[in-house]
């Protein structure tokens, strides 16, 4: 029996994962990977080789659109442990159906989802509750040489963010100056 269910998007290969909880009176287990169960969607040749942890200590906050060219892009498994966060992936594979649309799904400790994110895709979050911790499983290594940003608010990709009105978002300075997708490099560019 697997404590997974897999679900799709509408953008290819993108997966809502939505996790068994197992609750008694002490708390609960959650299973965050099993590559065994997740076998169906982890490509065999690629394996997580860094789990990263961020927290993220104010509502409003965005991070990225972040995503790493070849030959160090990443396949992730992306999970909210504390608090809630919309998370954001864009597809910027070129050759793609899909290409520069988005998806975004709540995810949150309490509901216990997760998103699978092929390589070709942008990926970042908008943290929703008071701080929000957040877990990256990452099937290669981080490289700078090969990260790029892509902006939040690019008009061209045109996400909307749940910002209310009249409101700013919290940005790293990289975040803030990142490329618009004019100038972005996409994959199979």
């Amino acid at each position: 029996m697997s404590r997974f269910l897999i679900e799709e998007t509408p953008l290819a290969g993108l997966k809502l994962i939505k996790r068994q909880v197992i609750k008694d009176e002490r708390g609960f287990l959650s299973r965050l990977f099993c590559r065994e169960e997740l076998a169906a969607i982890f490509n065999v040749e690629k394996h997580i080789v860094q789990i990263n942890h961020t927290k993220t200590l104010e509502m409003g906050s965005i991070r990225g659109l972040h995503y790493q060219l070849p030959p160090y892009s990443e396949i992730k498994l992306v999970t909210c442990l504390v608090g809630e966060i919309l998370d954001v992936v864009v597809d910027i594979r070129k050759n793609s159906a899909t290409f520069l649309k988005w998806h975004a799904e709540v995810l949150s400790a309490e509901n216990a989802n997760s998103f699978f994110i092929p390589e070709g895709f942008a990926h970042g979050f908008y943290v929703m509750s008071e701080s929000a911790d957040f877990s990256y499983k990452c099937t290669d290594y981080y490289s700078p040489a090969f990260e790029r940003s892509l902006l939040w608010n690019d008009a061209t990709v045109g996400i909307e963010w749940p910002i209310p009105l009249g409101s700013e978002p919290t940005l790293s300075a990289k975040d803030a100056v990142a490329s618009s997708f004019l100038t972005a490099e996409v994959f199979g560019a």
